[in-house]
């Protein structure tokens, strides 16, 4: 008796003091392009002693600028600097490539982080910094196993996805990966073998994700066929089939399409009686000129502290990314079914407080309906702040009325497509294994009970 005793209390002794474990389970989530993180089970990895040697070296010749790449890319989740890279470069693209890349980026580092995951807790081989003290910790302690290295695995990723969109970075990127891996090295929170082994996972998985969505995005040019009807919009239109994408939550483009809009004198008269002062003007020009629900969820993963959390980041960036190339689909659908005018076409007279008008037709708004999907995907997420997100959702689409760019009308169709579209997404994701991750309550895609009721 009193030995099972003695070995009951040192048992949870050892619980007390033993580190805790960062989503040990997260190999068994379900992926979005790859059947599992099994299906990509990383072999043993062979002994680590002889790399000591090597992680010591790397620490003896560190300079003010490698100490400084080590806190770079330790900054956020591991997908961090490549989620924001991604987003400059389709934000800037004018070809059907850029929402392709963008989603790839979220799902493939989200899909190699989870077969990581599935390694980690198969093989628990220990960081460098924990079988040698001569080997310092240069960042803070992450709390997972070391084989393989979960930044290296997002390297891997989104180094090869930007290179096959965007070729003329291929070395740049390869440029930058390299010094991905150097930095965990160098941090003394992986061994050499552990970078390369994620660096080529990763890479696998982006490339099967690549070939997956081959035929995502159409590859015949525009016809250049119109309707023919007075009042529609006139220009040269910008990705004109981007509304034949095939999507990935949403059944089709189409599935929430909104009917015709309607004539818009009612529109344009509001819009004319509209006197914009200081607020109205730079919300309209703030909405335009940044790239805000992307910043918004990197501020809120932070605030969080869900950047320490690498299975949970990456998931909210692959959720993110799905809503956001879904709802481009499913907006670009409905624009260039109807073909709707803007304001200065409609009174050419009017004079839109905003510089210039997009190139491509205004019905619905496209800043409406991506906000609306982000707000609600973050409602999801962080559920406690529901009302602060669909503020600013209404916000977003305000400004393209206020900057005279959009009729009220564009918005409001624009934001219940938005309402639709995500819940379908939250619905696909409700059951993918992560359950909520927030304290006190659900979130993370834990969400609400309401947001889980099957979308009509």
């Amino acid at each position: 008796m009193q030995k099972s005793t003695l070995t009951l209390l040192l048992f949870l002794l050892w619980a007390a003091v033993a580190p805790a474990q960062t989503e040990p389970g997260a190999g068994r989530w379900k992926t979005w392009f790859i059947p599992s993180g099994k299906a990509y089970s990383l072999p043993k990895p062979a002994g680590y002693k002889a790399e000591v040697a090597q992680v010591l070296a790397r620490q003896q010749a560190l300079d003010a600028a490698g100490r400084q790449q080590i806190h770079y890319w330790n900054a956020g989740a591991p997908g961090y600097r490549w989620y924001k890279m991604v987003n400059t470069l389709w934000m800037n693209d004018t070809s059907y490539n850029g929402a392709l890349a963008n989603l790839l980026v979220g799902t493939a580092i989200y899909d190699a982080t989870i077969a990581a995951w599935d390694s980690k807790y198969a093989h628990h081989r220990p960081r460098p910094f924990a079988v040698d003290k001569r080997i310092k910790c240069l960042i803070p302690k992450p709390e997972s196993p070391a084989y393989p290295c979960e930044h290296s695995v997002a390297a891997g990723a989104a180094a090869t996805i930007i290179a096959h969109f965007y070729p003329a970075l291929a070395d740049s990127v390869q440029r930058l990966a390299e010094q991905v891996m150097a930095s965990r090295i160098a941090a003394g929170v992986a061994f050499p073998s552990d970078t390369r082994a994620g660096f080529e996972l990763g890479q696998r998985i982006a490339r099967q994700e690549i070939e997956e969505t081959q035929h995502y995005t159409p590859k015949m040019a525009w016809d250049g066929k119109r309707p023919q009807e007075p009042g529609l919009w006139q220009g040269t239109p910008s990705l004109p089939l981007a509304g034949r994408n095939k999507t990935v939550a949403l059944d089709s483009s189409s599935q929430f399409r909104p009917g015709p809009p309607p004539d818009f004198a009612k529109d344009m008269a509001e819009l004319k009686a509209f006197q914009p002062g200081f607020r109205a003007t730079a919300n309209a020009f703030f909405f335009a000129s940044q790239s805000y629900w992307d910043d918004l969820l990197n501020q809120k993963i932070f605030e969080y502290n869900l950047h320490l959390n690498p299975p949970r980041a990456a998931r909210l960036y692959a959720i993110s990314a799905v809503g956001m190339y879904d709802g481009f689909a499913a907006c670009w659908d409905a624009k260039y079914a109807y073909w709707g005018t803007r304001p200065d076409q409609y009174d050419t007279t009017f004079q839109p407080i905003l510089i210039f008008t997009p190139p491509f037709p205004g019905y619905p708004s496209g800043h409406a309906m991506l906000g609306c999907v982000m707000a609600e995907l973050y409602s999801d997420f962080f559920p406690a702040e529901r009302v602060y997100f669909q503020k600013r959702a209404k916000d977003g689409a305000e400004s393209r009325f206020q900057g005279g760019i959009h009729f009220r009308t564009d918005n409001e169709v624009a934001l219940e497509m938005g309402k639709k579209v995500a819940a379908v997404i939250v619905w696909k994701v409700k059951d993918d294994g992560a359950g909520g991750a927030l304290p006190g309550g659900k979130g993370a895609a834990g969400g609400s009970a309401a947001a889980h009721r099957e979308p009509k």
